[in-house]
């Protein structure tokens, strides 16, 4: 939702341009001196200003030139009457995004308004896809599988937005990622992230981190403490595992969602806080809803827009490039794995995602030593691999189909020997007895 202020002296006129807003979807607040604009301003951020010229100090014209240099991404409109058309010109050239005279029909405002914010979001999305990004820019997201390219599209839309997003999936699939990219690539991207993991702490502990304290208010404050929600004002926070809250903190969570303000334990004054929310959890909230686990309201308060995250196994074509990625990023020194080795991470079902495939990689390095890493370093269980999953080859036998060839041939070169044939294949002869077993070889 965009956030607009309103800057006029007249009552009436504030009035009635902040309901015509407002009706229309937006987020409004109101100043009727350019002091009070001025505090409004300095505490958080507006996509649109529309402010009258005439105003008890500063009036518009200062407050443009402050915007112009300190919020320059922000539009303003000036509101003028028709004997001060040529202010409102100087103003054009100063860097407002257009002017209205007064009086003007309210519909006349909303579509100056929805023109000026759309082409915003366009030009701000278009400098995004013309930035020349390579795999790494999306911070770690690498892939070209379908299902990461659909989700990377999904995460570009709604970056740009200040939308809130509910993002799903399974453990290890990269959810706080996602969040950095939302955030990275959004209009907020320079101000703070602010992540929280909601299942690390107690709720007296959460309540203190996440709305702050002030100083007496419990045992051990011996100093007033902002919370996170004051530390990324301006800019997003991100609360993972938001199913583990408690339902007294999803209260208090969905009062400052709604109202944007914020009260410290052991405080009475209410603080605004301008934040962009992102959450995350691995468990089904609807579901959690429908036991009354998890508070209804604040369900549909964060599932605005909910992206899941696929898991490992759904992205197999993706194993390779991530794997010679963390590789490097250890600086390894044998970064490409073998076409053996990748065939079994591509066959493996993956329950930790990508989070498992980083520490299989990071034992397999100590394993490995100096030597390049060699299937007895990644230590995935028979058990847990198809042999099917690899796809075809090219002598039109399925991977299965081939492998107990190979071993069959192995075998019959070294005589029955079980230590020569694992050597021929390139394993160790227990993997060996293992993949006979599978195979239905005789031993």
């Amino acid at each position: 939702m965009s956030r607009i202020l309103v800057i006029d002296d007249e009552p009436k006129m504030t009035m009635m341009i902040s309901a015509s807003l407002t009706e229309a979807g937006y987020s409004v607040d109101t100043a009727s001196t350019g002091k009070e604009a001025m505090e409004r301003l300095q505490k958080g951020s507006y996509d649109l200003v529309l402010s009258d010229i005439r105003l008890p100090a500063p009036d518009g014209m200062e407050i443009l030139d402050w915007l112009r240099s300190n919020r320059p991404e922000t539009l303003v409109i000036m509101m003028t009457a028709f004997a001060e058309v040529k202010t409102a010109v100087v103003a054009m050239k100063k860097g407002a995004s257009d002017y209205l005279i007064k009086p003007f029909p309210l519909d006349e405002l909303i579509l100056q308004t929805s023109r000026l914010l759309n082409a915003s979001r366009t030009k701000h999305l278009k400098e995004i896809r013309e930035k020349d990004y390579d795999r790494l820019a999306y911070d770690d997201f690498i892939g070209d599988a379908p299902a990461t390219q659909k989700l990377l599209s999904l995460l570009e839309k709604v970056a740009i937005t200040d939308t809130t997003v509910l993002i799903t999936g399974e453990s290890g699939t990269g959810k706080e990622l996602a969040a950095k990219m939302i955030h990275s690539l959004s209009e907020r991207g320079k101000e703070p992230f602010i992540a929280v993991n909601c299942a690390e702490l107690s709720e007296e502990l959460l309540v203190s981190e996440l709305f702050g304290h002030e100083k007496g208010s419990f045992t051990g404050a011996i100093a007033r403490k902002p919370g996170r929600f004051e530390l990324a004002n301006g800019g997003t926070i991100f609360l993972d595992e938001i199913a583990e809250m408690s339902p007294g903190l999803q209260s208090k969570l969905l009062r400052v969602l709604e109202e944007r303000k914020l009260v410290r334990v052991g405080g009475v004054s209410e603080i605004p806080v301008d934040i962009r929310l992102l959450v995350a959890t691995n468990k089904n909230l609807k579901e959690m809803v429908k036991a009354s686990r998890f508070r209804e309201d604040l369900y549909f308060r964060i599932n605005v827009f909910p992206i899941e995250m696929p898991p490992l196994h759904k992205r197999a074509s993706d194993i390779p490039p991530l794997a010679t990625y963390f590789l490097k990023k250890a600086n390894f020194a044998y970064p490409d794995l073998d076409e053996e080795i990748l065939k079994i991470l591509k066959s493996y079902s993956w329950p930790g995602n990508i989070r498992e495939l980083k520490n299989i990689l990071d034992r397999a390095i100590i394993l490995a030593g100096d030597d390049p890493i060699g299937l007895d370093c990644i230590g995935i269980d028979d058990d847990d691999i198809d042999p099917e999953a690899g796809g075809e080859i090219t002598s039109g036998k399925s991977l299965g189909e081939s492998e107990k060839t190979f071993i069959l041939d192995a075998l019959k070169r070294s005589g029955g020997n079980k230590t020569e044939a694992a050597k021929l294949l390139g394993i160790t002869r227990r993997r060996l007895y293992s993949r006979m077993k599978i195979h239905d070889i005789e031993p």
